[in-house]
């Protein structure tokens, strides 16, 4: 399971490895931090808006300066997140980022875990209540918006081998357009949640 992040380098620690801006998640304690609703949000608001304080994150998240606070306190004990000292104004101000890379883990690292099951829970509710909010607010969008938005599915026979390579190109993919500068081309551009599951199952 891949957790794309964006940010500055990030220190190497026994549980977790760092290459090429992979982070292997093997420490629990990382899943459990990331696998609760507010902290899980938090996460997207700095992948999508960029650094930020707690007082901005608490404005956007309709929560409380405090409880921002401390929840950025647990990710970042967990190195999820990371202070940016230099963009503070003053010795009061504290601001925060996600650190950089991809987060990859699998739950066969956590064989009876009861934190890697709630985390891959997390992850299947976050996505789908994403979806659901679109089709709540579709009829908002200009018609051109709602014809855009797609879903997709198929069945296909894969080896290991194959499934891997395809999660290489699909992730490839999708990261090249998370990570790319966004064109001045004068184009209206969206925030789009992008999401790919392929598990094996039968019709």
């Amino acid at each position: 399971m891949r957790d794309h992040q964006t940010g500055g380098e990030a220190d190497e620690t026994p549980e977790t490895r760092v290459t090429d801006r992979v982070r292997e998640v093997r420490d629990s304690k990382v899943l459990a931090a990331m696998s609760h609703p507010l902290r899980r949000r938090l996460l997207d608001i700095l992948r999508v808006d960029g650094p930020s304080t707690a007082s901005v994150l608490a404005g956007k998240s309709g929560q409380a300066v405090g409880n921002i606070s401390h929840h950025l306190k647990v990710l970042a004990a967990s190195e999820l997140v990371e202070e940016v000292p230099e963009l503070a104004r003053d010795r009061r101000e504290r601001w925060w980022r996600r650190s950089p890379g991809v987060l990859n883990w699998s739950p066969s690292d956590f064989p009876d875990d009861p934190v890697a099951a709630a985390a891959e829970s997390l992850v299947l509710e976050r996505q789908t209540a994403l979806v659901r909010q679109w089709f709540a607010a579709r009829d908002d969008y200009p018609e051109p918006w709602r014809r855009a938005a797609f879903t997709t599915d198929h069945w296909a026979r894969l080896s290991v081998a194959e499934l891997a390579e395809l999660e290489e190109k699909i992730f490839a993919l999708l990261a090249s357009l998370a990570d790319r500068e966004v064109p001045d081309d004068g184009q209206e551009r969206e925030l789009v949640f992008l999401s790919v599951r392929a598990v094996p199952g039968q019709p």
